[in-house]
């Protein structure tokens, strides 16, 4: 890397230019992101007469849960893609520009390409996500100090992009139409890539070409693969549009879970019996596998907040003050707000136990995320009793649901991936990594399966939905606690590896 990647120390917040670049341009990807998912499920189980697509809450959950699932695996062939093929930057722009092709389709009132927006958005997504978050540690030298609240400020440009998409997009959406929320997003994503164009300069030769580039010949055979994928889909969905095979959403949600988890788990398995790994290294893997089944359960709940708890919110939630009506969106703001104000108090609390010799194992406090975000359906528990009578609720129950998934993300979600950091043997770190995210896709999916039995013509039925996911988390954390008495000592042997420069608790949104 070269040192005018450095030079302009002082340009934002006392961090290097290039910052500001990617801290703008991940905000306004992020705002096209949440603001289009918090319509996602809405608009497709909206009625015909309110201009939606009124499918079914199992068909329309199914695909939420393919959808979102789907942004978090593409991201594993995205990082491959700027590592071999185009460099870190090239990546950020050419997946930006997808993702904002992908709203433009969505904002089209024609239901025939519905599709071909959502398919989009989720290839630019796993092009852009995973490589502007790697740039952000690129623009520091290894030594740098700066490094961990340089991420910290690249994080709060997330959470303020969310805020921005469940505001804006939500009220164009819910209020004035579906697809003027859609065309907002596009917006977003076209003033974030306005920005990047202009600004690029600031990020130097940072990731300027692959980190480790393909051969001549072995590229055009690597473009030749992606052709030939993005081919093959566009044939399965051309067929399906024109209505010649027929897709159900929800068995293939279920066989998409399947097959994720099985590679998760060859995967993992591949590393474990033929990484040629010590006693160690093995112990510490059994400890970050506790860490995995934590983050998949996890994940499995939290984001019901766009599907389940957001049809909750529209059609049993008290939402009118005065003679305005609330749009059902703006409640998943309680998430990226409430992460913005609890953070510094959740880094403080770490370093403070740390000071005092109590340092909890990887699994424990995964643990103790599961089981508080799992304590917010208890809330929901009693919520959906009163929906069950015929009452409309008032908005505090989502917004304590909501303030409950929040602690439970920051004790999960940066201690998962810095147990990732440290517990995978070093020079398998980078594939590590990736497994991990897969349980995000893995919770994502089933996510949408769980939240398919949402069924507003049997709402008697809603609270049981709730206890389940509540139990059933509260259950694998309980295990988990049991287990991690032991995995401390798996944990502490060997020496430790690095601890992450920063995070998403992607979470948040993804």
């Amino acid at each position: 890397m070269s040192s005018n990647t450095h030079q302009n120390s002082d340009g934002f917040f006392g961090h290097p230019k290039g910052l500001s670049t990617l801290f703008f341009t991940e905000m306004w990807e992020r705002m096209s992101y949440y603001g289009m998912r918090a319509l996602l499920v809405l608009f497709m189980t909206a009625s015909l007469q309110e201009e939606g697509l009124a499918f079914t809450v199992a068909a329309a959950t199914a695909i939420y849960g393919l959808y979102t699932g789907a942004v978090y695996f593409l991201g594993l062939p995205g990082g491959w893609i700027a590592d071999r093929l185009l460099g870190g930057q090239r990546a950020v722009w050419y997946g930006g520009i997808i993702i904002m092709c992908g709203h433009i389709v969505l904002a089209i009132p024609n239901d025939n390409t519905f599709f071909i927006g959502l398919i989009l958005v989720a290839s630019g997504t796993g092009l852009l996500k995973p490589n502007i978050s790697a740039l952000v540690g690129h623009l520091y030298s290894s030594d740098d100090v700066r490094r961990d609240s340089g991420y910290a400020l690249y994080y709060m440009g997330i959470n303020m992009g969310s805020v921005l998409g469940y505001t804006i997009c939500g009220y164009f959406g819910e209020d004035i139409g579906w697809h003027w929320g859609f065309g907002a997003a596009a917006v977003g994503m076209a003033i974030g890539l306005i920005q990047y164009r202009k600004t690029i300069h600031n990020l130097g030769d940072a990731s300027l070409l692959p980190e480790s580039p393909l051969t001549p010949k072995g590229s055009k055979m690597a473009w030749r693969v992606i052709g030939a994928v993005v081919i093959a889909v566009a044939i399965i969905t051309g067929l399906a549009l024109a209505k010649i095979i027929t897709i159900n959403p929800v068995l293939l949600a279920q066989y998409v879970a399947v097959a994720f988890t099985s590679i998760f788990f060859a995967y993992y398995g591949f590393i474990y019996f033929g990484g040629n790994l010590s006693e160690v290294e093995k112990k510490r893997l059994w400890a970050l596998f506790l860490v995995c089944i934590a983050s998949a359960c996890f994940w499995a709940g939290f984001e019901q907040a766009g599907s389940s708890l957001n049809l909750f919110g529209r059609d049993y939630t008290d939402r009118l003050i005065g003679s305005f009506v609330i749009p059902a969106s703006w409640f998943q703001n309680a998430n990226p707000m409430f992460i913005i104000i609890l953070s510094p108090f959740f880094a403080a609390l770490w370093i403070n136990l740390g000071k005092r010799m109590i340092t909890p194992s990887y699994s424990l406090k995964c643990a103790i995320g599961l089981i508080i975000m799992a304590s917010g359906f208890i809330v929901m528990f009693f919520a959906a009793q009163y929906a069950a009578d015929g009452l409309k609720v008032a908005p505090y129950w989502l917004i304590t649901t909501y303030f409950l998934h929040t602690v439970g993300e920051l004790c999960l979600s940066p201690v998962a991936l810095s147990a990732v950091s440290k517990l995978s043997p070093r020079r398998f770190a980078g594939q590590m990594m990736g497994v991990f995210v897969l349980t995000y896709s893995i919770g994502n999916i089933i996510s949408g399966l769980l939240a398919g039995n949402f069924d507003p013509n049997n709402v008697e039925e809603l609270p049981n939905l709730y206890l389940q996911i509540s139990l059933f988390s509260i259950g694998i954390g309980i295990i988990l606690i049991l287990v991690g008495l032991k995995s401390k000592y798996w944990e502490g042997q060997g020496q430790p590896g690095n601890s992450p420069a920063g995070t998403e608790a992607e979470a948040n949104t993804a």
